[in-house]
Order: C-alpha cells, then sequence, then structure tokens
C-alpha cells in the first residue's frame, strides 16, 4: 500500500501542488489585511462603535493564531488532504455569511470563524509544500513561491480592499474569498494526494489546545483593553495575570503530562526552529504594524480616500513579492543567516525613515522611500525564515512545525499590533498640547515606526547568536531525526546545533530526494 502511495505522489503534478497551496495562502493572507480600508465603511453601515470595530480585526487574528499549533498538529493526525478540504470550505461559508452580516454581532462571528478556518488550512498547505518537494532548488523555488503569497497577500490585501470598497462595496471584501475558496477545493481534489494521510493512531491534545488558545487570545484581549482601561487597573492586571497562568500551565502541561503534546518542547531545542520563529515573531510584528499605520497616516492624515491609500502600498507590495523571489537567487550565493542578518539591518533602517514622517508630509517624501527600502529588507527574509523553521523536523512533526510557524506570524501581529495601538495612544496623549491633530497623530504613529527598528535589530541579534552558521536547505523530512526515524544512519552528536546540509545531499537530477527518502519509500 505504501509503495502504491509512493507512485501517486510522483504523479502528482508538482506546479499543481504549488498553485493549490499559493492560493489557498493568498486567501488566508489576503484577510489579515483587506479589511483595513473598508473599516469606516463598515461601522457607518453596520452602527458599529469605536471599541468594536476593532474586533473587526482582532476576531480574525486571535483565533487564526491561537488555534493554529492545534490545526498543525491536527494536519500531522488526520493528514493535510482533509485538513485543507475542511479549512477551505469552513472559510468559504464563513466569508458569504460575513459578507451578509446585518450587524455587528454577525460580521465578528464570522471573522472568528473565519479564524478557525484559516487556522486548519495554513499549517496544512506549508506541510504538503514541504513535504511534496524534495531538498534542494525545488523546495527552495517553491519556498520562495509561498513566502512571496505569504507577503504579498497581506500587503495586497490594503489594495484590493481599497479596490473593492471604493467600486463595489465593502462586503465585497468578505465575499471575494468564496470563489477563491472554490477554485481551492477543486485544486485540492485534483492536486493534493490523499498519501499523506497522516498518523490517526494519534492523540489530539485537545488540553493543550484550550490552555494555549485562552492564554494568547486573552493577552491579546488584556493588550486591547489598555486603549481603554488603566495599565494599573484591576481588569488590566487580572486579564494579564490569567493569560500568565494559562500560558505557563500549556507549556507545563506539554512538557510533563501530554501523551501526544501539540508542542513537543525538545522542537524548541533545534536553534533552527526556536530561533527563526522567535524572528518571524518581529517580522510579524513590523509588517502587520505598518499596514496599519501607514493606512491610518494615509487617511488621517494626508486625507487620501479608500482607493488612494490603498493604491499608496503598491510600492510597498511589490518590494515584498520582489524580494520573496529573489531571495532564491541570493540564497545560492549567501547563507540564509547571512541574509537574514543584512535583510534585518536594511528593514531597521527603513522603519528608522519612516518614524520621521511629518504631520505636513506628503507621500512622496514621507513614505515612498522608507516603504521601498523596509519591504526590500523584509521581502528576501520570508524564504529563509520558512526553510530554517521546519530544519531538521521529522515528516510525522511537520504539521506541527508548519504551525509553530503560522503561530509566531499571526500571534506576533496580533500581540504587535495591540501594543504597538497602546504606544501610539500614549505618544500622541504626550504631545504638546500646543501641536495641532496631525502633528500629534504623527507622533503617536512615528514612536511606533521607531520601535519596530528596535524590533528588528533584536532580530539581527537573534539571527547573529542563535542561529547556527550553516544554512537551512534541508526542511522536513532530511534532518538527523528524520534519518534516524527512518533508520537511515546515526546521527552525528549536537542534533539540535546541527545545520541541515549536514547529511544525505538530495538527487537532484533524479529527482528522488536523499537516500533516507529512497529508503522510506522502498
Amino acid at each position: 500500500m505504501y509503495k502504491n502511495h509512493a507512485r501517486e505522489d510522483r504523479a502528482v503534478s508538482p506546479a499543481g501542488v504549488l498553485t493549490t497551496v499559493a492560493i489557498a495562502q493568498l486567501m488566508v493572507s489576503l484577510d489579515v489585511s483587506v479589511v483595513n480600508v473598508a473599516l469606516p465603511s463598515m461601522r457607518t453601515a453596520l452602527d458599529f462603535d469605536d471599541a468594536g470595530l476593532s474586533w473587526v480585526v482582532n476576531a480574525y487574528t486571535l483565533t487564526f493564531g491561537g488555534l493554529l499549533l492545534l490545526g498543525g498538529r491536527a494536519a500531522d493526525r488526520f493528514g493535510r488532504r482533509p485538513l485543507l478540504f475542511i479549512g477551505l470550505a469552513l472559510f468559504g461559508v464563513t466569508s458569504l455569511l460575513g459578507g451578509l452580516a446585518l450587524e455587528p454581532g454577525q460580521l465578528i462571528a464570522a471573522r472568528a470563524a473565519q479564524g478557525v478556518g484559516a487556522a486548519l488550512i495554513a499549517p496544512a498547505a506549508l506541510a504538503v509544500l514541504t513535504t511534496s518537494f524534495p531538498s534542494g532548488p525545488q523546495r527552495a523555488r517553491a519556498l520562495g513561491v509561498y513566502s512571496a503569497v505569504t507577503a504579498g497577500g497581506a500587503a495586497i490585501g490594503v489594495v484590493v480592499g481599497g479596490l473593492l470598497t471604493e467600486y463595489i462595496n465593502w462586503r465585497w471584501v468578505m465575499l471575494v474569498n468564496v470563489p477563491m475558496a472554490v477554485v481551492g477545493l477543486w485544486l485540492a481534489g485534483r492536486h493534493v494526494a490523499a498519501a499523506g494521510a497522516g498518523d490517526t493512531a494519534r492523540r489530539l491534545d485537545v488540553v493543550g489546545a484550550i490552555l494555549a488558545t485562552l492564554g494568547t487570545s486573552l493577552l491579546v484581549f488584556a493588550l486591547v483593553r489598555t486603549e481603554t482601561e488603566p495599565w494599573g487597573s484591576m481588569t488590566t492586571i487580572g486579564s494579564f495575570a490569567l493569560a500568565a497562568v494559562l500560558l505557563a500551565g500549556f507549556f507545563v502541561y506539554e512538557g510533563t503530562y501530554a501523551r501526544e503534546p501539540l508542542l513537543r518542547l525538545k522542537l524548541l531545542g533545534n536553534r533552527w526552529v526556536s530561533g527563526s520563529n522567535i524572528y518571524m515573531m518581529m517580522v510579524s510584528i513590523t509588517i502587520f504594524t505598518s499596514f496599519y499605520f501607514v493606512s491610518l497616516y494615509l487617511q488621517n492624515v494626508l486625507g487620501m480616500g479608500a482607493l488612494s491609500a490603498g493604491l499608496a502600498f503598491l510600492p510597498f507590495c511589490l518590494g515584498l513579492v520582489v524580494g520573496s523571489l529573489y531571495a532564491v537567487r541570493l540564497l545560492a550565493l549567501f547563507k540564509a543567516r547571512q541574509l537574514l542578518i543584512v535583510g534585518g539591518i536594511i528593514g531597521a533602517l527603513g522603519m528608522f525613515w519612516f518614524s520621521r514622517i511629518s504631520g505636513s508630509g506628503n507621500f512622496w517624501a514621507d513614505v515612498l522611500g522608507p516603504s521601498l527600502v523596509t519591504s526590500f529588507g523584509i521581502g528576501p527574509l520570508l524564504v529563509p525564515i520558512a526553510g530554517a523553521a521546519t530544519a531538521g523536523v521529522a515528516p510525522s512533526e511537520a504539521g506541527m512545525a508548519s504551525g509553530l510557524l503560522n503561530s509566531a506570524r499571526q500571534i506576533g501581529g496580533s500581540i504587535g499590533l495591540a501594543a504597538m495601538s497602546a504606544i501610539a495612544l500614549a505618544s500622541t496623549d504626550s504631545a504638546p498640547v500646543s501641536d495641532s491633530l496631525d502633528e500629534r497623530l504623527t507622533a503617536g504613529y512615528g514612536m511606533v515606526f521607531a520601535a519596530n527598528g528596535a524590533l528588528l535589530l533584536f532580530a539581527v541579534l537573534v539571527a547573529v547568536f542563535v542561529l547556527p552558521r550553516r544554512s537551512p536547505e534541508q526542511g522536513p523530512g532530511q534532518g538527523p531525526a528524520a534519518r534516524q526515524e527512518a533508520g537511515a544512519g546515526r546521527p552525528r552528536g549536537g542534533d539540535a546545533d546541527r545545520g541541515p546540509l549536514d547529511g544525505d545531499r538530495p538527487d537532484i537530477v533524479s529527482g528522488e530526494g536523499t537516500p533516507a527518502e529512497r529508503g522510506r519509500r522502498a
């Protein structure tokens, strides 16, 4: 039976797999930012108050980030193909319901359910990608497309949201997902092999999922509440304390009591995995908050409409996409660690340039230049991060590793947006009363961009001191853990710190993968 599955895998079109994953990831990434410029129209149409309106964004990112680890583990247990089908179907249905919403509660509930669907799609899609392509140039190119779609989807979401809101209706920022979900389901049925059926003997760690989801959600809730509640209030302190208890309980339970842990803590001992997830969290905070606060600057200070603000993001979008695609060539010339160091420094310089925005500025002087510098710095980072986060991970835990990376991205963005909103508000309130409203708002936005620059410099320090010096080109299925699992050889000491280039090389000419992979298929 296993040999039949192997033949089925080889018959599947690599281009079809890549297209399926790209469509699924584009839909998930798009919805992170597509609603941003439509929020004023949503408030008018459904009579939102200011506090309720923020939950149109937060409801999606909270359920998405909070359930990603469970989604990754479910992909390992039930198989990537079934999870893709369920996630795409759920995302399409809830997008339709959100587009037809008649009151605020209905829209927020639909956005939360969208996040559940995204938490099933994202880790399954990345696991399908990394287990469908042999290590080396093929996987690097596939990860380049994946990273470009991830970055470009979030960036293009602002542009698409502006176009749909301006020329059709705000409801189409939700309804646009329906045809995309249908296309994704059709592609998954044709191109994602049923051979990756997972290990149904495994148990899902429901207790761990509850602790992780409640802990991260409560942490973001506490940060969001600081916009209306003082930091020293009992509500704020109690929320932070309870979030800390829940998250600490998650790690204790996973390391001590869970029979099939949601997150195997030893996985964090792999310096590629731990370092790349910290790095990704810093990058995601920068990207999420940049979209949000640059959009506010364009509309609230420069007076642009929804369409103009969306189009103003095109240079940033193009920089991210081009940088992600060009990263494949850069990886042939430089080590991943070197790219992460240099790209992080360039991105930080762009953020510090952004921090000098003026209340009397304009797009050309205050937005275009720093947008290009930041995007060209961050764009090439996404491919090496995706490869590093799954380096040396056994195939049976590919979903866990990819779910962890997506959790770092979404939870980092959610926490970062809530925290940076509090920083912006505090900086705006502390600005001189004699300043104009535009100057006070700009002071808050500028402080956020400066903080983002500092976070990217911290990410550079992580790359210097945490990541090993060897390049992460193997990915899941070729690391020491995978070789040990396949009986293809004994890993030579220091697995957690070893670079994935150590050991078997893939047979690029035949496309058969490493000797370990061929041994497993035999």
